[in-house]
């Protein structure tokens, strides 16, 4: 039997206010396929492409234009053009299968890189590459990282960017746990996370259930078997 479900983009309910899962059918089929264990190191890094500009358009919704005056082929007429200078900023390394596309969807956007791994014994983030210019030159800042599990990366990289001196903030990513957004409603509010999915939970090594794994390995085709 089809899944008749109405799609929408929303808010999460109740206690993720933060948090803006995409319902769009296009973004629930193509991360349906992500997930499944039977899908190969190409076809993922193929779907995490084609996610990304989806999760941007929505993410993006909200930037103001400015009115501008232009001709067309045939006359002149009105039009918009962004009115603001964005910032993308891959947390390493999975965070580098979103940005060839998001630089696709969004061309005249900066590129700035932070190097982030998780301590397997702690489980918490340890920063190792930090790139950034000295002063933020950017209106808005988009931080690229497929999951936000335990949000420990995604709150430190929010924190190191502020100190940078970015006055806003947005998470793009695909999958998420509860655990991790509560995480950045606590340390950062005013960052508004979007996200194709919103999964189960954590379990005891901090992997989102149901999850897909390891976002980095299946990228880069690292993982063991």
């Amino acid at each position: 039997m089809s899944d008749r479900t109405p799609a929408a983009a929303t808010a999460a309910p109740g206690t993720f206010p933060n948090l803006h899962v995409s319902g769009h059918p296009l973004v629930r089929h193509k991360v349906t396929l992500l997930s499944d264990e039977r899908t190969d190191t190409k076809l993922f890094r193929e779907l995490v492409r084609e996610l990304t500009p989806l999760l941007l358009y929505e993410a993006t919704a909200d930037l103001p234009t400015t009115a501008i005056r232009y001709r067309t082929p045939l006359e002149e007429t009105d039009g918009a053009q962004i009115d603001v200078r964005i910032g993308l900023v891959p947390i390493l390394r999975a965070g580098l299968g979103l940005v060839e596309a998001a630089i696709d969807a969004l061309p005249r956007a900066e590129v700035w890189h932070l190097g982030m791994y998780r301590d397997e014994a702690t489980h918490r983030p340890v920063s190792y590459y930090n790139r950034l210019p000295e002063r933020c030159p950017d209106d808005l800042v988009i931080v690229l990282d497929p999951m936000l599990a335990t949000g420990g990366s995604a709150s430190d990289a929010a924190t190191v960017l502020k100190d940078w001196g970015a006055q806003w903030i947005k998470f793009v990513g695909i999958k998420a746990a509860p655990e991790g957004v509560a995480l950045m409603a606590s340390d950062h509010p005013d960052v508004q996370l979007y996200a194709a999915s919103l999964d189960r939970e954590l379990d005891a090594n901090r992997f989102i259930r149901p999850g897909l794994g390891d976002a980095g390995d299946r990228l880069f085709g690292t993982g063991q078997g």
